[in-house]
């Protein structure tokens, strides 16, 4: 019982049986895994990605028409095709909407809560929490910088003193680096509303996601997801954490060209940018989908070396939720 009270505030607002997200990942998060979370009782996300905008269309139709559980669409901010697979979301009933990759302007939270959804956006630190729920956001995630892909640069430790325990307003799901019910226990005794995994959700047997990927998931050591460097103000990149490979070393020699490209005038700072993104799709395409481990992009958060095993998704989800529930019991026993 314990467990259902503390979960209560995140279970009511998702409309789940369990305050778990899996978080939107490109190429990854399918109507196939959102179909497989949903049917066990969390809460899945649908990643839009930079979709070409009938593509995208198609899958939120998709999960309209075949789900009856509640989900998310995971939109960028920062991809090339935000804008149009925004307005084509705006008149689907969608009932949650996930604003990923930089922060959303107040507007594009207002547009999509006058059509009726859900607005949750993510909080890289204590300012841009408070600017969100200004903006009239209806939930954040605290994304630490363990987690994977596009990521700030404050880790969880730091954020859940800094936003957890200071704002009230809505409701705070928490992620990065999170891949045991133990941890979502805690987390859930903190004061969050639930917690948000994504790499624990690519090791199930319902991903997609190339046998390939799988496996360098399966032998990748922590220390080996590594972040991407920014190597200089003119090309502002969000920074993106993956295992370390050719695609990694490849990522920073385009960083170089496109600066060069800048200085002489070649690029605007926009289409810089542009490149940046259109590099990432492309490169995790190749790595998800092609099965190319080497050059594409492996991008996955710390907790990729706490995962070993490609398990059904019902047992995924089940031992979070019971492995959640005995570290509550010792937790009570100690205090009592």
């Amino acid at each position: 019982m314990l467990f259902e009270e503390l979960s209560k505030k995140g279970t009511e607002f998702l409309g789940v049986k369990y305050p778990i997200i899996s978080g939107g990942m490109t190429w990854i998060s399918d109507f196939e895994l959102v179909r497989a979370v949903a049917e066990n009782g969390a809460f899945p996300v649908l990643a839009g990605g930079n979709m070409p905008p009938e593509i995208f269309e198609q899958e939120v139709d998709r999960c309209i028409d075949n789900l009856d559980k509640p989900f998310a669409v995971n939109l960028i901010t920062i991809s090339p095709n935000y804008r149009a697979q925004y307005e084509i979301l705006l008149n689907k009933k969608v009932p949650f909407v996930v604003f990923a990759g930089s922060f959303p302007r107040k507007a594009d939270i207002q547009g999509m809560k006058k059509s009726g959804k859900k607005t949750m956006s993510f909080a890289s630190e204590g300012s841009i929490a408070g600017q969100q729920i200004r903006f009239g956001i209806d939930a954040l995630i605290l994304e630490g910088s363990e987690a994977g892909g596009h990521i700030g640069h404050v880790s969880l430790m730091v954020l859940l003193q800094q936003v957890l325990f200071n704002y009230d307003q809505v409701p705070i799901f928490v992620a990065g680096g999170i891949a045991s019910g133990k941890m979502i226990a805690h987390l859930l005794l903190m004061g969050a509303a639930g917690c948000q995994l994504g790499t624990a959700f690519v090791m199930s047997e319902e991903c997609t996601a190339h046998a390939n990927f799988k496996k360098a998931f399966a032998k990748a050591h922590a220390r080996q997801a590594i972040s991407t460097p920014q190597y200089d103000s003119r090309l502002p990149v969000v920074a993106v954490r993956g295992i370390r490979n050719q695609g990694t070393e490849e990522f920073g020699r385009l960083q170089l060209e496109l600066l060069k490209k800048l200085e002489a005038g070649i690029l605007s700072r926009e289409q810089a940018q542009y490149e940046v993104e259109n590099f990432w799709v492309g490169a995790l395409r190749r790595a998800v989908v092609d099965g190319d481990v080497d050059a594409g992009s492996l991008m996955a958060g710390q907790s990729v070396g706490l995962v070993r095993d490609v398990l059904p998704m019902k047992s995924i989800i089940e031992n979070l939720v019971n492995e959640a529930r005995a570290e509550l019991a010792v937790v009570r026993d100690r205090l009592t």
